[in-house]
């Protein structure tokens, strides 16, 4: 096991990795910026060093400070957590040819799940069912592409292959418009992605998503689990999330869930992983593959009692997976809200000091947030300040619980969207149970929004 830890990273998500280090016995070794100096984990961690300014491209994009930080700490490995560099395959490359572990998947894995459109072909080659489209990137000819789009059937949505995180794609209802927006879309991910390939599929109309949760080892052990919903969204971006999914098959989850595992075995994948999926008329299809630990990862812990965290770290230090998939079992239901410092209407991000800061406690309520009273959310950075996850024996209970929590909860000096929260926990098509991704984004209509 490693002695000394480097935390890539920021927010809450570098207090959860402190923490399992300090479970393990491990020490610390905070990197983070100006901005973060008074930061909860910052004050926590065994070693703090700062990388630089507010900027993220100065400070925790900076790949040189980060792995001098580890050189002058004798740091043995590095964790990335989420967002910044996790999903940086040239950043694992630096971090394993300068002597240190990268506490996740390989660089080739990265590199393949980066780029959707050789991640869809290994999906397909590893028997994971895909969103009907464009074998891979969309050709020059303009014909060709008419050609695919009426195979496919209307309508499609043309999508970056390097991009991700919502941006990146166009939905196409006509024939008419399908070359402009082939061309619209290769220039914007050329610029944003430094990748103007781009690839098409059918463009489902009211599907779920539903993601699956993997961890794999470096002895060929892969086990997954169990599922996610997160369908709660707005502008691609995950609001409320839960463990199981509401109203699935177990038979369905359990034949995509071993798909997973026996893929990750074929690439030869290592650490934690999670696939994602469009649901739609009981069928699932697989839209991308995230190499990393995700923001949502409590409720898969409170279910199966697994840390996945701690396993991403066991792996990288070469430990076999310690369970099997029969003995991974599904406790329960879970539930997480993730607050933000934004306005709950106009979603305006709200920085600032938070002048008052009291966390929701009892049976069941689990808080992943580095925030305090007096701590000031800086601008430079997501608004994300944590996340008030709940666990309950059944989803009644896990709702009953979760609305008691963002009652007790109070955040004062900043906006936030707990209110948002509040309405959506007693909103009678949520508590029913399986919402479409597009149900938020209708539903803030309705509400003038």
């Amino acid at each position: 096991m490693f002695k000394k830890v480097l935390i890539a990273n920021r927010g809450e998500i570098a207090l959860r990795i402190q923490r399992a280090c300090r479970e393990l016995g491990i020490k610390s070794v905070v990197v983070y910026s100006e901005a973060d100096r008074d930061a909860k984990y910052v004050r926590l961690a065994d070693e703090a060093v700062c990388i630089g300014p507010a900027p993220s491209a100065q400070s925790y994009l900076s790949m040189p400070a980060i792995i001098a930080t580890a050189e002058v700490t004798d740091a043995e490995a590095i964790h990335p957590g989420y967002g910044f560099l996790s999903e940086n395959a040239d950043f694992a490359e630096r971090v394993e040819r300068s002597g240190f572990t990268f506490i996740g998947p390989t660089p080739e894995s990265i590199r393949m799940m980066g780029d959707k459109v050789s991640a869809k072909q290994a999906m397909i080659r590893a028997g994971v069912p895909c969103v009907p489209g464009s074998e891979g990137a969309l050709p020059e000819d303009p014909k060709e592409i008419i050609k695919i789009a009426r195979s496919v059937g209307y309508p499609v949505i043309i999508k970056a292959a390097g991009g991700g995180g919502g941006r990146g794609m166009r939905v196409v209802h006509t024939e008419a418009a399908l070359v402009h927006a082939v061309q619209t879309t290769r220039a914007e991910a050329g610029a944003a992605f430094g990748n103007p390939e781009v690839y098409m599929e059918k463009f489902l109309e009211n599907p779920r998503h539903v993601e699956i949760q993997i961890l794999a080892d470096t002895f060929k052990n892969a086990v997954w689990l169990g599922e996610r919903d997160c369908s709660m969204q707005r502008r691609h971006q995950k609001i409320i999330e839960e463990a199981p999914a509401p109203g699935i098959p177990r038979r369905n989850i359990e034949k995509v869930g071993d798909r997973c595992a026996a893929a990750c075995k074929k690439m030869g994948y290592r650490g934690a992983g999670t696939f994602e999926f469009l649901y739609e008329n009981g069928e699932f299809y697989f839209i991308e593959m995230n190499t990393r630990v995700q923001v949502e990862h409590p409720v898969t812990e409170l279910v199966t009692g697994i840390d996945i965290v701690q396993q991403q770290i066991k792996i990288a230090a070469g430990e076999k997976l310690p369970f099997t998939q029969r003995q991974i079992e599904m406790r329960g239901h879970a539930i997480e809200c993730r607050i933000n410092a934004e306005d709950p209407v106009k979603f305006v991000p709200s920085p600032g000091r938070i002048t008052m800061w009291h966390a929701p406690g009892g049976p069941g309520v689990r808080v992943d947030s580095h925030a305090y009273t007096n701590y000031f959310v800086p601008p430079n950075y997501d608004s994300m300040i944590g996340k008030i996850i709940v666990h309950g024996d059944t989803r009644e209970q896990a709702l009953a619980r979760m609305r008691i929590a963002l009652s007790e909860t109070v955040v004062e000096g900043i906006q936030t969207n707990i209110p948002l929260h509040r309405e959506l926990m007693a909103d009678a098509k949520f508590i029913e149970g399986g919402t479409s991704i597009h149900y938020l984004e209708g539903w803030m209509a309705a509400h003038k929004r």
